[in-house]
């Protein structure tokens, strides 16, 4: 079982730029396809970008290309998201979360470990 905790949400205004990370422990981090969902409130929970294991392919959602960039780091067992140009309509809670394989997928079903979200909320 893998434990993950995601840092750096807060507030910001519209156009602004926020780097979100998820650490993991535990269950080899290396070896799994890695996403980022976001969920605002009456929503569903939406995939954001995810990234495999090497790094070498990333998925966007068609509302944020461009504008967020996914990473991870291996070694320290941690992925980011760093957004860029903020909008209102960013608002939600994040979502780190790890795949059961390393196939890369958008769907959060294939995705078996979640951490507690981390809050980003952008002004207009």
């Amino acid at each position: 079982q893998v434990q993950l905790v995601e840092s750096g949400g807060g507030l910001v205004q519209a156009g602004g730029s926020l780097r979100l990370s998820c650490a993991a422990s535990g269950r080899t981090f290396s070896n799994y396809y890695m996403g980022w969902f976001r969920q605002a409130p009456g929503k569903e929970r939406d995939f954001v970008a995810g990234i495999t294991w090497s790094g070498g392919y990333t998925s966007y959602s068609d509302s944020v290309k461009g504008r967020f960039t996914i990473s991870r780091d291996n070694a320290k067992s941690t992925v980011y998201l760093q957004m860029n140009s903020l909008k209102p309509e960013d608002t939600a809670v994040y979502y780190c979360a790890q795949s059961r394989g390393r196939v890369a997928t958008t769907t959060p079903h294939a995705f078996g470990s979640w951490g507690q979200g981390t809050q980003v909320t952008v002004s207009s």
